[in-house]
């Protein structure tokens, strides 16, 4: 009975992340299809960069990356991508209006300082320019629930040891690194926002236009999934957030 549980809500976990991954991709394109530079925050090994020459071109010298990890500099730079080792809890490292597009695709979760990143991302944006958000959702059904039998939510404040936070876990949906104990946890989220909140936020640091798209109603069926997101967003487990300056 755990077994099959669990594949339910693997299946519900890797469609939300496939379509929320897949409809930010593409925002970023069309914000990129006419020109002008774009700013990958947690760029990695420049998988994201990939994703989107498969819907249009996009020379490198017009991608430009910020990674924590030196490794992932490293590895971006044998495709010929210029990614940079930064920490975004700080200011980015470029001017004002440089870019037409900035995005942080699972990043945002992961910052200590989110709040000062956004407001980073507006300024180095041009005019026009749009910020692409894809972050889990605080306010999920599933993290609800986890609440009332007294567990920690599933995206949130995780707990410092990987023992205790395994133990806490009625479902373990996926399997992941854990790095909770070490100096810097990669895979933490430290700060995370909720469908409502977010927006807010985005308006307050000076977007006049945001846009929202949410992904995984759990534990509903992935079949009447893209009927419940319209319906609910508010609950569900991943968000995309497009803002324009």
């Amino acid at each position: 009975m755990a077994t099959l549980m669990t594949r339910y809500f693997k299946s519900l976990y890797f469609r939300a992340h496939d379509t929320s991954y897949r409809f930010a991709v593409s925002e970023i394109a069309a914000a990129l299809h006419a020109g002008g530079r774009c700013l990958d925050c947690g760029a990695h090994k420049g998988e994201v960069y990939e994703a989107i020459t498969q819907h249009i071109p996009l020379p490198p010298e017009r991608y430009l990356g910020l990674d924590w990890s030196a490794e992932n500099v490293k590895a971006a730079a044998t495709k010929g991508l210029h990614v940079i080792r930064g920490d975004l809890n700080a200011n980015l490292p470029y001017r004002e209006g440089q870019f037409r597009c900035v995005f942080a695709l699972s990043v945002l979760e992961h910052l200590l300082y989110g709040c000062h990143f956004i407001r980073e991302a507006y300024r180095v944006l041009e005019p026009g320019g749009c910020l692409v958000l894809l972050t889990p959702n605080v306010s999920t059904l599933f993290n609800i629930f986890l609440l009332v039998l007294g567990k920690m939510p599933s995206s949130g404040p995780y707990p410092d040891s990987a023992a205790l936070m395994q133990e806490q876990w009625p479902i373990k949906i996926i399997d992941f690194e854990a790095d909770v104990e070490s100096d810097v946890p990669m895979y933490r989220h430290l700060v995370v926002f909720s469908y409502r909140v977010l927006p807010r936020f985005l308006h307050m640091t000076g977007f006049p236009t945001v846009r929202g798209r949410a992904f995984g109603l759990y534990p509903f069926p992935n079949l009447v999934q893209p009927l419940l997101e319209k319906l609910d967003p508010y609950h569900c487990h991943q968000m995309v957030f497009v803002a324009q300056k």
